[in-house]
């Protein structure tokens, strides 16, 4: 009688032994088959070339290329263009058997005349996939070979990012995008009185939150990425190929004359891309290269949502710059605690199940500790493996009550909360299904949003952005309880 064996996943919880799925669920091998294999059902994550995609976005007049199948240039453009509600254009190398198997060069020049004559664009931005990474294809060989022969043409400036699709997340895509415009452009010189600021993958609306509180405190910054009108455009007249906005070239040069960094996220772009490229001593973040080639001081924060964190963020703005905190902002943050205490007999010992990308389930654990919600399961499909880790560094009191768990998919928090029946679900809309399912409040932040319009314009920072997602956590919770009420109510 033949033994079947289990499939173990990396949370070390067991498929069922019947061979049954559900949904896109458990199942069992044969002995002998895939004993000791992970099984990812529904990932919570996405790929790295999608997060580097976004990153290309913020840097103005870039066209980034996928160099790889058309597909995958086509499946990320419809995923960006789903959760921002703008035109996205994203070109491809275009592979095809052939390219598979005897390179991709001729497709890689191919993309960039045809981008260059059709977009007239400032920058080339070139990220990798699954079949070029597979296949061995040196892009900035590539690059190097079509300055070469193109040398008595003017160019753009052209970057290369390393993003293959089995290996990290979007988010390590991302940072990887950052990381190698920086290196790319970047120049040293004379210490300025500017400040870099690397926000992470942050919404539009935290962009320009961001560029609001730069300009109120009067500090010179360099901005890197700015998606801000590249992704979430006013109404145009007329089509235009390249949208206005994003990071000037011009202002990336001088990143490495920046008196300090300010690094938003602690994790980053640690997951198991990083360790791929280490090898390569490739896997320093942007804020950590200006340090070791130019000295300029780097300040790691968490993403700054909730009182502690917007604190910990101002206060490193105000002693980089020695510029006072504006009043706006001490008010901005006492209208936040008052409102803390009006709400907090509706969410305080209230379970939440919060997931997505490593930074953000960080950063709102910390905010819904502060509130008086306890962290039931903080979930993310990263693979960094350091989730844990940081909660326990920024949620000491509360981190032997969270479950914090790297390389979940939604199926595994799906499992977990038909189990465990928390009273709240906070992230991105892919989680919608488990909400609907179980009939537990889902609160949509951070990316991506599909299934509702304006998640690019959802502020997640800075006391007005905690102080939205406060009243809306609030909120939730109150319409659910008056929702499920026998007779209903109209008066908290």
């Amino acid at each position: 009688m033949e033994r079947t064996q289990k499939i173990q996943n990396t949370a070390g919880s067991e498929a069922s032994p019947s061979g049954r799925f559900r949904g896109a669920s458990s199942f069992s091998y044969p002995s002998g088959g895939l004993g000791g294999a992970v099984a990812t059902r529904n990932a919570c994550k996405l790929c790295a070339p999608l997060g580097a995609s976004v990153a290309f976005k913020g840097i103005r007049g870039c066209v980034p290329i996928i160099h790889g199948s058309q597909g995958c240039a086509t499946y990320i453009r419809r995923y960006l263009i789903s959760h921002y509600k703008e035109p996205v254009d994203i070109a491809s190398s275009n592979f095809t058997e052939e390219a598979t198997i005897f390179g991709g060069g001729a497709n890689c020049h191919t993309a960039i005349d045809n981008v260059i004559s059709q977009y007239k664009p400032e920058v080339v931005a070139l990220t990798t996939t699954c079949l070029s990474e597979t296949i061995g294809d040196d892009v900035n060989l590539y690059i190097h070979n079509y300055k070469l022969h193109a040398k008595d043409r003017e160019l753009p400036h052209f970057i290369a990012a390393s993003t293959p699709s089995y290996q990290g997340s979007h988010m390590d895509g991302f940072h990887e995008a950052v990381s190698a415009t920086v290196k790319s452009i970047a120049e040293g010189g004379g210490k300025g009185s500017h400040i870099n600021l690397f926000p992470g993958f942050v919404s539009t609306e935290d962009l320009r939150q961001l560029k609001t509180i730069m300009s109120d405190f009067g500090i010179g910054y360099i901005l890197l990425p700015d998606y801000s009108e590249t992704l979430d455009n006013p109404m145009w007249e007329t089509y235009r190929r390249i949208p206005e906005g994003g990071t000037p070239i011009e202002s990336v040069k001088r990143c490495g004359s920046a008196c300090a960094s300010i690094e938003m996220g602690t994790v980053l772009n640690k997951g198991s891309l990083s360790g791929r490229v280490k090898n390569n001593n490739l896997s320093t973040t942007a804020a950590e290269y200006l340090k070791d080639q130019f000295g300029v001081e780097n300040h790691r924060i968490p993403i700054p949502v909730g009182v502690e964190m917007n604190d910990l963020f101002f206060e490193t703005l105000s002693r980089v710059s020695g510029i006072p905190i504006p009043e706006k902002y001490l008010k901005e943050r006492g209208r936040l605690i008052d409102s803390y205490a009006d709400g907090h007999k509706y969410v305080f010992g209230k379970r939440a199940v919060v997931y997505g990308e490593e930074d953000f389930v960080v950063a709102m654990t910390i905010f819904l500790s502060e509130i008086g919600i306890d962290v039931a399961l903080a979930a993310t499909g990263g693979e960094s493996g350091r989730l844990a880790e940081e909660i326990r560094k920024y949620c000491p009191a509360k981190a032997g009550t969270i479950l914090a768990k790297n390389a979940y998919d939604y199926e595994m928090i799906h499992e977990w909360c038909t189990a465990n029946k928390p009273d709240i679900l906070i992230g991105n809309s892919k989680g919608y299904y488990i909400a609907r399912d179980l009939k537990i409040p889902i609160v949509r932040c951070g990316f991506p949003i599909h299934d509702r319009i304006g998640g690019q314009r959802i502020k997640h920072i800075g006391y007005t952005g905690t102080q939205e997602l406060f009243d809306l956590i609030v909120n939730t919770l109150i319409q659910d309880k008056q929702d499920k009420s026998p007779v209903g109510y109209k008066y908290m």
